[in-house]
């Protein structure tokens, strides 16, 4: 069960490995799709009617991330960022958000630097063992586009 302080107000997240599955599926005309979870998507609903903010950044360009943001009011959305700590710092800068204030959700090494950083810091059970082995983070039950992001939310919410 994850803990998290009421005082959160916003949700800075990867993506592919947080709100989808870590896969992708190859197309005849080799584009690429992904698997969402209706669970995980709720969750972006369930974040904006409770008035808390998000943020996606990703090192991956991809139309999901495109719709959701469209349908939902994401915030902040930054796509194909390789070195994501400087996003995450101008984020918060932008939003004048103290440590107790946000969350930051992320599964591979490009996400260390910015799970090192945040106070709150999540997990997937899969994401890799440098990331699992960060002092002080927060490993969700659901898998990643099983509900992952769902499980963040509903933490958030209840």
């Amino acid at each position: 069960m994850l803990k998290l302080p009421k005082t959160i107000k916003m949700v800075i997240t990867d993506f592919d490995g947080i709100v989808t599955d870590n896969c992708v599926y190859i197309n005849d005309d080799f584009s690429m799709s992904r698997k969402l979870n209706f669970k995980d998507i709720m969750a972006f609903y369930i974040l904006k009617r409770n008035g808390i903010k998000i943020g996606i950044i990703s090192g991956e360009k991809n139309s999901a991330i495109e719709t959701l943001s469209e349908r939902f009011g994401v915030d902040e959305v930054y796509q194909k960022i390789r070195v994501k700590i400087d996003i995450l710092k101008n984020i918060l800068e932008k939003y004048n958000l103290t440590e107790e204030e946000y969350l930051y959700i992320g599964d591979d090494v490009n996400d260390i630097e910015c799970l090192e950083y945040a106070k709150y810091k999540i997990t997937v059970p899969h994401a890799v063992s440098k990331v699992k082995n960060i002092k002080n983070i927060q490993i969700t039950e659901n898998k990643a586009g099983d509900g992952a992001f769902r499980e963040v939310a509903d933490c958030l919410t209840d």
